[in-house]
């Protein structure tokens, strides 16, 4: 069977930074998902891997397992344990420290007899993978939803701030596992539909409110649309046409980081008024005289 490595599914060097593991895997989830590619099975085969080496070397643990024990690294403890006896019982010979070795599954089968190499086919289920679509105000919110996955219905809590192609993992529900084996795992996609309202750039939410002309001229108060409500904003006197004010803390909540938020840049559009009366129309003149 041939070593899948990790890091060359990722497209990266073992010396990445887990920043680096991150972001490469984002990259290609959005670009290998199955909504994208609903008829490609060589792009599922890939999301799949991609999905596996992310599980593994996002977790500090296992990516030093790995990257000590290769394709063997979910035996890294019964490697270390029969090593340590097998130099205890044999102080004679040499130690096995697994240094130089090209197949730890021969040492393992060595460890523990014949039947050990079929022990590695045991371990889990196939992964599945599903997408799930929200809205920008669902997203904003810590909520249930029941989705339904190979005729099984599961319930899921979803947290706050959560991204537009963000996956998440449940583990232990793909597949069974084979022979006693653990359950493979669910990889969950979120699509987050784009809002009428608001725009989202990480954290932070922007929007458009219209002023009239007299309120942009005199000053003034407005009422602006959050995603918690509407709220009262002074405009000052004067405001020019695309003016951008920030509310601070009225963004997007922050994913997992309770009590935390990104802020609202709210850009005004200064509406000139159409339709003028005679009258209106001659006090603009005056106006515009005067100005002169």
């Amino acid at each position: 069977m041939d070593v899948i490595d990790y890091y060359k599914v990722l497209g990266l060097q073992a010396t990445a930074s887990p920043d680096d593991i991150k972001k490469a895997y984002r990259k290609l989830a959005r670009k290998l998902h199955p909504d994208v590619n609903p008829n490609d099975k060589a792009a599922q085969v890939k999301f799949q891997a991609i999905n596996e080496a992310n599980e593994v070397l996002s977790d500090p643990e296992k990516r030093n397992k790995y990257d000590k024990y290769g394709k063997d690294w979910q035996h890294a403890q019964a490697f270390e344990k029969a090593a340590t006896t097998n130099a205890q019982n044999n102080s004679g010979q040499q130690f096995y420290d697994g240094a130089d070795s090209e197949d730890f599954s021969s040492f393992f089968s060595s460890m523990f007899g014949s039947n050990a190499g079929k022990r590695q086919s045991q371990f889990r289920g196939q992964d599945y993978n599903a997408s799930l679509k929200l809205s920008l105000r669902e997203a904003a919110e810590t909520h249930q939803q029941t989705i339904t996955v190979n005729s099984k219905n599961i319930r899921i809590t979803i947290p706050a701030g959560v991204e537009d192609g963000q996956v998440i993992k449940l583990k232990g529900y793909g597949s069974p596992g084979t022979n006693g084996g653990p359950a493979g795992n669910l990889y969950i996609t979120f699509n987050i539909a784009p809002d009428t309202q608001f725009k989202r750039l990480g954290n932070d939410l922007y929007a458009t409110t219209e002023i009239d002309l007299y309120t942009a001229v005199l000053g003034g108060e407005i009422l602006q649309a959050t995603l918690t409500g509407q709220v009262k904003m002074k405009v000052q006197a004067e405001t020019q046409n695309a003016t951008k004010i920030r509310l601070k803390g009225k963004g997007f909540p922050v994913y997992k980081q309770d009590a935390a938020f990104g802020d609202l840049f709210v850009t005004y559009q200064v509406k000139i008024p159409t339709n003028l009366s005679s009258k209106q129309k001659e006090l603009f003149t005056k106006l515009s005289q005067l100005s002169s």
